[in-house]
């Protein structure tokens, strides 16, 4: 019988024994680095021509894994392994299907340290954040796991004399599973696994910076006893293999977690209807945020500054959750600002292999380019405050900057920078905080700090976010905790991690026989 679904804990570093374990894993995975990894398609790997080195971001000179590139001859031979697939796989029973997620679960929380340390070197995240990656992943299973079993039993209907009356939730048919390198295990694992175990098969591309973090995921998922074919592993151009992919008539769901002009893309392609096609396509997107803490003047101020610093700056800003605005009511305006100030200019940037960095580098060129384009304008836009531009080191290293006195039009303020960059704003009352956090095109997280009940429940009603927080930060969503997903040009209003994400999965079937 299965025990009731518990979060993963976190490790704690503080422990010897926790780092010195995670440091021989961190040791393990730097002996097997420079790897290829093929193309996965049913029983088959295959090479090709085209190849993409994966960097590991703090250290340039270091390749982590070379991924070969699928090409659209290659995208079509894993969307006819799908549809082959995808005829026996929707007859495994939802037990059955959920009893591969807890295999794979398991696996992954016997070689918990050996994933992370795979993040901390290809995707520059610091232990305590891949730690968490790994945790958000083996959560995803187990619950996406007891959900798939729980809305597989008799759903409860009206009863009435002379019919017996069932409803069930069946699979779609092929997805294509497009997730992001920010949380790149526990977002692939989430967005695949819940597609699965739903009855669907998945044609997988990876973000490409993180390549072998999903390569690594697709070694457990076939270790832990999943026939091949029910997922395909295909790193490829977006806008190749990707399109290409979105607009197969075959495609009857995408599933997106990303940037708001990529998803805008996926949506407005998917939606038309092309030869061959007899459903309409469901798209799942999650496309970031413009996120905010409000601190009122009766706030704990120094909650506020640790909220503040931690939201903004933890994995470099790059999180669709993080928060890249402050709202401050004006009597305590600058006794925050100089607090996240003090602590921003404190922050240790470095290689994330050393457990003492609290920041490490962004991802790749294309993140560290953009972000430093953003400073710019900042300097323009704000007073430059912390930070402001490179920080040493071989790798894409920035400094957690910070900018005062912007005005809430700022470009700085309305754009998704997904960098180490705050914005701080300046409130006349909790009510004008309000009119400036929902003034954006955005809708994902915020957070208020207040200590009165009042302001709370105003919040609670006219603060227009999927993930709303009180008196704490705005990022650390937990799985079945705190389901994820918000509004606006955030995304579909999905929540991943809570009850009712497999239904976009399914599709429900009524069967009535006259008795």
């Amino acid at each position: 019988m299965l025990q009731e679904y518990r979060n993963e804990p976190f490790t704690d570093f503080s422990k010897e024994e926790n780092y010195k374990a995670f440091q021989a894993a961190l040791d393990k995975v730097q002996s097997e680095l420079g790897k290829e990894y093929e193309i996965i398609i049913g029983d088959e790997r295959i090479k090709t021509d085209r190849t993409m080195k994966s960097l590991n971001p703090s250290n340039l000179d270091q390749v982590v894994g070379v991924a070969y590139e699928a090409n659209v001859e290659l995208a079509e031979k894993a969307m006819q392994v799908a549809l082959s697939t995808f005829d026996t796989w929707k007859k495994y029973s939802p037990a059955a299907r959920a009893r591969i997620l807890f295999k794979t679960s398991a696996i992954m929380r016997r070689r918990k340290h050996e994933f992370s340390a795979w993040m901390v070197l290809e995707a520059g995240k610091s232990w305590a954040e891949a730690d968490a990656d790994t945790a958000e992943a083996i959560d995803f299973m187990e619950f996406y796991g007891r959900e798939m079993i729980r809305i597989s039993e008799s759903q409860p209907l009206t009863r009435i004399p002379g019919e017996d009356n069932e409803l069930t939730y069946i699979p779609l048919g092929v997805g294509v599973v497009i997730p992001p390198w920010n949380f790149p295990l526990a977002i692939t694992v989430g967005m695949t696994t819940a597609a699965i175990v739903s009855g669907n098969t998945v044609v997988l591309k990876p973000a490409s910076p993180t390549n072998v973090i999903a390569a690594k995921f697709m070694e457990i998922l076939e270790e832990a006893g999943c026939p091949s074919g029910v997922v395909s592993y295909l790193p490829g151009p977006g806008a190749e293999v990707g399109e290409y992919l979105v607009t197969h008539p075959k495609t009857r769901f995408i599933s997106f977690t990303g940037s708001r002009a990529v998803g805008l893309r996926i949506n407005e392609l998917a939606a038309k209807t092309v030869p061959g096609q007899k459903w309409i396509k469901r798209v799942v997107a999650e496309m970031g945020g413009k996120d905010a803490i409000v601190v009122n003047n009766d706030a704990d101020l120094d909650l506020a500054v640790d909220s503040i610093v931690k939201a903004a700056f933890s994995f470099a800003g790059q999180k669709c959750s993080a928060c890249s605005r402050a709202i401050i009511h004006q009597d305590v305006y600058d006794q925050v600002l100089e607090g996240v100030v003090a602590k921003a200019k404190e922050l240790k940037v470095g290689n994330t292999t050393d457990l003492g960095v609290d920041l490490g580098p962004v991802v790749d060129d294309k993140a560290y380019n953009k972000i430093l384009e953003y400073i710019e304008i900042g300097k323009q836009e704000g007073r430059l405050m912390a930070g402001g531009g490179k920080a040493e080191g071989n790798g894409y290293y920035i400094q957690p900057t910070v900018f005062a006195d912007v005005d809430p039009q700022a470009r700085i303020s309305q754009e998704e920078i997904f960098g180490p960059v705050v914005a701080f704003h300046k409130a006349n009352d909790f009510d004008h905080a309000l009119e400036i956090a929902n003034n954006t095109d955005y809708g994902l997280t915020g957070a208020v700090l207040t200590r009165s009940r009042a302001n709370l429940e105003k919040a609670r009603e006219e603060f227009h976010v999927g993930n709303l927080y009180f008196n704490r930060k705005c990022t650390g969503a937990l799985v079945g905790v705190h389901p994820f997903g918000g509004f606006n040009m955030s995304g579909t209003d999905s929540k991943a991690g809570g009850r009712d994400y497999l239904l976009l999965f399914t599709q429900a079937k009524m069967v009535s026989e006259a008795l």
